[in-house]
């Protein structure tokens, strides 16, 4: 089950050269805006990359004014674990479960859940925050993370799971998020 307390939140290469030609990328940013928020409403912690951010440009402004506290790691590698800043990031946190959102979902997200899984991070997959170029690769990149071990969630079920309760104001708040 997650906590507030005992997760974070992984946000791959959402990136003003990438973003437009993403599968659905209409759905995706507000997906990952109300992931952001719910996040932050939590207190969880946001850890963002950036791929070659000189090539591909810095994270899309509709998401980036939502973190302007958060300086994007910067990364050539495929997988965010190859980034040494990366890895310091990570393990500063106390042990957590990591939501990992992004894209592409078949390379660097993929890549990057699998190395967190073989560093013996328990990971879940925002599966309705991530997305690739064509449906297919999207697909086969699920299935294959699901294959590898990690859980898929959905923005609603994770933020609603980290609010633990209805009744609350802080459950009020969620609601306003979510929907």
């Amino acid at each position: 089950m997650l906590r507030p307390e005992s997760t974070c939140l992984v946000l791959i290469d959402i990136q003003e050269k990438l973003l437009p030609a993403m599968h659905e990328a209409d759905s995706l940013v507000p997906n990952l805006q109300r992931l952001i928020a719910g996040a932050r409403l939590l207190g969880v912690p946001i850890i963002v990359t950036e791929q070659i951010p000189e090539k591909l440009g810095p994270t899309v402004a509709a998401i980036s004014e939502l973190l302007d506290d958060v300086e994007p790691i910067e990364k050539a590698t495929f997988s965010a674990w190859g980034a040494p800043d990366f890895v310091d990031a990570i393990e500063d946190l106390d042990d957590c479960t990591i939501l990992v959102a992004g894209i592409e979902t078949h390379v660097c997200v993929y890549q990057t859940v699998v190395d967190l899984l073989e560093a013996d991070y328990d990971v879940q997959v925002v599966a309705d925050a991530v997305s690739s170029r064509s449906p297919r690769n999207r697909e086969i990149g699920l299935q294959r993370l699901q294959d590898e071990g990690a859980a898929w969630t959905s923005v609603e079920m994770c933020l609603l799971e980290m609010t633990g309760e209805a009744g609350t104001d802080l459950f009020r708040d969620m609601l306003r998020v979510v929907r």
